[in-house]
């Protein structure tokens, strides 16, 4: 016999999520089942984890199990006759009921039969998704009445081993159905199998929450964008006459809605995606083979639930879309507002121009008039001096003085005016 070496452990130092995250692929494993057995699923939105892990508490109280640990979003417990499966999601909780007990009739008692009604009507949230599957090996050739004469929808899966069928309708009791014929399923297939069931049915369920928000949202985008439309039918037409701050206040106003449009169904319409991209990989994992004469899963889905995500798409293109229309709008109505701006501030530099050159020519004007006023002072004062040196008796001639020092007293006003100009002007350029 060989001996199992010891095990070398290194002190790593491991990142604060690396046990979390390599446990996460088997947070939520798969049940392994065998013929018969009946389940029942619920999927709740709405209620905060604390109140279901409360709620499960007090079921599980009363059968003697363990309740949920504080922050648990997974819960696998035997209830007797009874195994009960809680998840926590992101948007959403399933309850999954499980009996293995026989059963002729298979959806004349459900596994939800076994718990206590009033706890079932007491559970945290609203209900979107109710479905009972039934798995036997003995299911009766004509199904139809299993499903009150509904259109059948079926096929052979994972390579023949097994038929699973639906009609997609929920009845009287308010619930979906699945019927599982069981022609060599294993327990890890049948497991699997009917965990791929629940998950499309859950899923097509939460991805279509979408549809009745990108319908209303689809006429909001409609309004939106004929608005829009008109304001760049004004920017785009010279002959109208247009008031750019209305424009702008309006189109401001499109903006606003854009956005708030989009904030309000961005999130639902990318999970209906996501949903989306879910359901089809379930679908694609059932390895459907056709049964003559009936329609499979995958083919009602594409028909039925196809045509709806791809309107939530389209919207969700059309407000992408519209959000860049919008602002390419605006670049335009900016544009014209700076173009218009340039314009005035050319007008108002022209203005500017003409004004400076009046005042040149009226600076000039009364720089000839400063010339003569100051020549003709000095000159009044050249021939006081004239006179008073005429009376000392000196011999000076006041009209030859005056004749004289008028062109002599002129011409130094007006260089000495013209300096003094120079100095001011050039004074100004430095500073």
């Amino acid at each position: 016999m060989i001996e199992a070496a010891p095990i070398r452990t290194i002190g790593f130092r491991e990142h604060s999520q690396r046990r979390a995250l390599a446990g996460e692929v088997h947070a939520r494993p798969y049940e392994t089942l065998s013929a018969p057995v009946r389940a029942s699923h619920l999927a709740q939105v709405g209620a905060s984890p604390d109140d279901e892990r409360a709620h499960l508490a007090v079921l599980l109280a009363g059968h003697g199990a363990e309740p949920p640990g504080d922050g648990a979003a997974y819960l696998v417990r035997d209830l007797g006759g009874l195994r009960l499966r809680w998840e926590r999601h992101s948007e959403f909780s399933t309850y999954t009921a499980l009996r293995f007990d026989p059963f002729e009739t298979p959806f004349a008692a459900g596994a939800l039969d076994l718990l206590p009604a009033d706890w079932l009507e007491s559970l945290p949230g609203e209900l979107l998704t109710g479905v009972h599957v039934a798995v036997a090996g003995d299911l009766p050739d004509d199904l139809g009445p299993l499903f009150d004469g509904n259109p059948l929808i079926g096929s052979r899966v994972l390579g023949g081993a097994g038929e699973a069928w639906t009609d997609f309708r929920l009845h009287a009791d308010g619930f979906g159905r699945f019927a599982v014929r069981d022609l060599g399923l294993t327990r890890g297939q049948t497991g699997r199998l009917v965990q791929r069931l629940l998950e499309i049915e859950t899923y097509r369920m939460m991805a279509l929450l979408a549809f009745p928000l990108a319908r209303k949202a689809a006429g909001e985008i409609g309004r939106v964008d004929r608005d829009l439309g008109g304001i760049v039918t004004q920017l785009a037409d010279p002959a109208v006459s247009q008031n750019d701050r209305e424009l702008l206040e309006h189109l401001t106003r499109l903006a606003a809605e854009a956005e708030h449009l989009d904030a309000a169904t961005s999130f639902r319409l990318s999970a209906a995606k996501a949903y989306h991209a879910i359901v089809t990989t379930r679908i694609a994992e059932l390895r459907e083979d056709r049964i003559p004469g009936i329609q499979t899963i995958a083919e009602f889905a594409e028909r039925r639930l196809g045509p709806a995500m791809k309107t939530c798409e389209s919207v969700s293109e059309r407000q992408q879309l519209l959000s860049t229309r919008v602002s390419r709008a605006g670049d335009l109505l900016r544009t014209r507002v700076d173009i218009a701006l340039e314009e005035k501030n050319r007008d108002l530099l022209n203005s500017m121009n003409r004004r400076a050159e009046l005042q040149l020519r009226l600076q000039e004007t009364v720089e000839g008039l400063s010339v003569v006023a100051i020549s003709y002072y000095l000159l009044g004062l050249l021939g006081a001096l004239a006179k008073g040196l005429k009376s000392a008796g000196l011999p000076v001639n006041v009209d030859l003085a005056a004749l004289v020092g008028l062109p002599v007293v002129a011409g130094a006003v007006w260089l000495g005016v013209r300096r003094l100009r120079k100095v001011i002007v050039h004074k100004d350029g430095e500073t």
